[in-house]
């Protein structure tokens, strides 16, 4: 059984190594609810970025990339990492 507070956790460590020291200039505490553009500044290449780190750890039936491409422009500006943790879950569910 994937417990999703793990793959939560997993996913903010992945996202606090990507964005680095900004997140403490930021003053951003990752939840649920903290959007990728809006609440940490991150952009289109970040995501894919993101993607790739999350493929390495997950492995390959987690392709943000693929996901995404469902998404429209506004979507994916919103996309928060409650969003990203809980696909990343899905996927995980679909292995077992």
């Amino acid at each position: 059984m994937i417990d999703t507070s793990t793959v939560f956790d997993d996913v903010v460590e992945l996202i606090c190594g990507l964005v680095g020291d900004d997140l403490d200039i930021l003053g951003v505490e990752v939840r649920r609810d903290t959007a990728f553009h809006e609440d940490l500044g991150l952009e289109s290449i970040d995501l894919v970025t993101l993607g790739g780190l999350l493929a390495e750890r997950f492995g390959p039936r987690v392709n943000l990339a693929a996901h995404l491409a469902e998404y429209d422009l506004d979507d994916v500006i919103g996309l928060t990492v409650g969003e990203i943790a809980e696909y990343v879950a899905d996927r995980l569910r679909e292995e077992d």
